[in-house]
């Protein structure tokens, strides 16, 4: 058999120091300038340079690595030692760690470092201090400095590091933390940093001598990006509107829940090294804003038939790989409070001695359970139970009512709304604003409130230096000081009273995060794609932005109602594009070269977590997925039976023939024919 046509390639890697691009030219060198590169137009001859660029893997010289993109190379010549690089004022908290309130002095709603949790963050920032002087001066190889990064958040992408930062349990920073993230994005970055999927935020274009002073920032109040990356847990998510939503099941609700976690699994000895990553998410609510079907384990905050609060704990939910998405099953129906912590451990225990460790693809819990059946599972993890909870002995409990201490409700004013209800009656796009972005608040004149950072046409889940200082400072005037970030990478203020809702409104609204979208077409949840991403096979930004762009010239947003669309850059599914009422996968058509995506309808987030089904094949190429689009949604709009009936719906009652109709038009025509 003939083989393809070989497509001409060139060799790249990254820059030691800077992560940026770098090509191999004529004479061996390396050069920024894709135009001096050597371009291989023959399979043969290609394979041949790469062999001869590709070092010793136990060398320690630093040269190139290759044929790995992620990983880096060094780059002469290098800096001097961090130790000698200035790293300029920074102020760090002067007030004692504990208990320690918002530099306004009122209260924090978040759990506050002690002395220990310092030390530790500061031990950590130093120890990764020493390991980047080590590898910059070639005392450490790439394939052993790999490892150390990635525990301490730092990825090598396409075109650059990438500075993976940690939000504290369910999303939450204070003004005083969003300030920092700012500085950090002016000082160290590009002004701008992305909030993700996982309620955390990403730098993309940082130095690799600055970020230890990154961390270091950091540190100062109260953050880090440990266990952002590796083979252990990950960051603990949890319900953006934990505390302030009116249909939680406690009341006062109780987020420690996710706290408590997090103390648990950062730097668990046993769990350091486990078969694959591992997602933790919690919610409170029915509504299951936190999706936890969709994690390796979900958790929720549930009341038994006597009334009493514990936990439904589900097992086996995964989205991304090259195994097919799985919702999370039901392993436990109901855990004690106090069983919590025994519990999960016991669980992630069991996952680290039956997960698979001789295929990365089917290392994930979601693959444990099913080669094991959720029965014996199930089993192994009662078994192991019990040789934990006497363990425990109660300090678990000791240490959530010392978190559950430090979480202190607002105090909750009282004010005159009759400014807003003029406002709302006199002002259509303010109304607009609220009746798309407000959520109801357990306090009758308090409200939710989605700050978009998604306006038509800009980059999903991106925020400037300047949004993130003024939603700062909306937050101490109008949200007591509570700033949450969305898994659907917006911002929230989650304790807003209806009287400050007209002047928070007119203090967004220039800054570009007054858009009336949350919940709307142009919500769009949308990974870095291959914009940034070394792992990703299309482009997902730009798809989104597209979309969004498309639908504020058509001027049916408002009209088309709620439909989630989620858009992922390759099989590892961080857009959740399977869960989203319309998904996008973009793919390689490998015959071609170019950018395939393939479209899946139906799918859903909510507690009735459902995967899509996918429409094609045929995939649409780059250029033609916008358009396939506005059939998909034009279609809805002459199906639907009334203005009631979301996206959601009349796919649900219509299936997915019409649907198909619309996107596939000649193949309809041929099939008439």
């Amino acid at each position: 058999m003939a083989r393809p046509p070989f497509t001409p390639k060139v060799v790249t890697a990254n820059d030691l120091i800077t992560g940026d691009v770098i090509y191999l030219a004529h004479d061996g060198s390396w050069v920024r300038c894709l135009a001096e590169a050597q371009l291989l137009t023959d399979e043969d001859a290609a394979k041949a340079r790469l062999f001869e660029q590709k070092p010793s893997r136990i060398s320690r010289s630093g040269g190139p690595i290759w044929p790995t993109p992620s990983q880096a190379i060094r780059a002469p010549p290098p800096p001097p030692p961090i130790s000698a690089r200035p790293s300029g004022p920074r102020a760090r908290p002067t007030t004692p760690t504990a208990n320690r309130s918002t530099p306004n002095g009122r209260p924090s709603a978040m759990y506050d470092y002690n002395d220990f949790d310092e030390t530790f963050v500061r031990a950590r920032v130093d120890q990764f201090r020493h390991q980047v002087e080590r590898r910059i001066s070639g005392a450490l190889t790439e394939d052993e400095f790999k490892p150390l990064r990635l525990m301490n958040g730092l990825y090598l992408q396409l075109h650059a590091y990438m500075l993976r930062v940690a939000i504290p349990p369910y999303g939450s920073v204070n003004p005083h933390q969003m300030r920092q993230l700012a500085m950090i994005a002016d000082r160290w970055d590009k002004g701008y940093g992305h909030f993700t999927t996982r309620q955390n935020i990403q730098y993309n274009w940082p130095k690799l001598t600055d970020v230890p002073d990154m961390l270091d920032a950091l540190a100062d109040v109260q953050m880090h990006a440990i266990q952002t990356s590796g083979n252990t847990i990950r960051n603990v998510t949890a319900d953006h509107f934990a505390g302030a939503a009116a249909d939680e099941v406690e009341d006062p609700p109780r987020p420690p829940t996710a706290e408590l976690l997090r103390q648990w699994s950062t730097d668990h000895p046993e769990f350091q090294f486990l078969p694959r990553k591992f997602k933790l998410a919690v919610t409170g609510s029915e509504a299951d804003r936190a999706v936890t079907k969709a994690h390796d384990i979900g958790i929720r905050i549930v009341k038994n038939e006597a009334g009493e609060v514990g936990y439904q704990v589900l097992v086996g939910g995964g989205l991304g790989g090259r195994t097919p998405p799985i919702v999370g099953q039901v392993l436990a129906d109901f855990i004690p409070r106090e069983d919590l912590l025994p519990y999960v451990e016991a669980a992630v225990s069991v996952y680290n001695t039956l997960g698979r460790r001789d295929n990365k693809y089917k290392a994930r819990i979601k693959i444990t359970s099913l080669e094991n059946g959720l029965d014996t599972l199930r089993e192994k993890v009662e078994a192991r139970f019990a040789q934990l909870k006497p363990l425990f002995t109660g300090v678990d409990q000791e240490l959530f009512a010392h978190i559950k201490s430090t979480f202190v409700q607002p105090a909750f004013k009282q004010a005159d709304t009759a400014g807003f209800h003029a406002a709302y009656d006199a002002d259509p796009v303010f109304r607009s604003w609220v009746d798309t972005n407000i959520e109801q608040h357990r306090e009758a004149d308090y409200r939710i409130v989605t700050i978009s950072i998604k306006k038509h046409g800009q980059t999903p889940g991106d925020a400037t230096s300047d949004q993130m200082r003024l939603i700062a400072d909306l937050a101490e005037q109008y949200g007591h000081d509570d700033i949450r970030i969305s898994h659907e990478q917006n911002v929230i203020l989650p304790h807003v009273h209806v009287a400050d809702l007209p002047a928070l409104y007119a203090a967004l609204k220039p800054a570009g995060l007054g858009t009336a979208n949350a919940g709307l077409i142009s919500d769009i949840i949308a990974c870095p794609g291959m914009d940034y991403c070394a792992l990703a096979t299309a482009r997902a930004i730009p798809v989104a932005q597209q979309i969004a762009t498309r639908f504020d010239e058509l001027k049916l947003e408002h009209e088309i109602g709620p439909l989630k669309i989620k858009i992922s850059g390759c099989i590892n599914a961080c857009g959740h594009h399977h869960l989203g009422h319309i998904g996008i996968l973009g793919g390689l058509d490998r015959a071609g070269g170019v950018e395939n995506y393939q479209i899946t309808l139906g799918g859903d987030g909510g507690p009735d977590t459902v995967i899509g089904t996918r429409a094609g094949p045929p995939g649409f190429a780059y250029d033609a997925i916008v358009p396939a689009i506005e059939r998909l949604v034009l279609a809805y709009l002459d199906l639907r039976e009334d203005a009631t009936e979301s996206f959601l719906d009349a796919y649900r009652r219509l299936g997915d023939a019409p649907f198909k109709d619309a996107l596939y038009p000649e193949a309809k025509k041929s099939h008439a024919a």
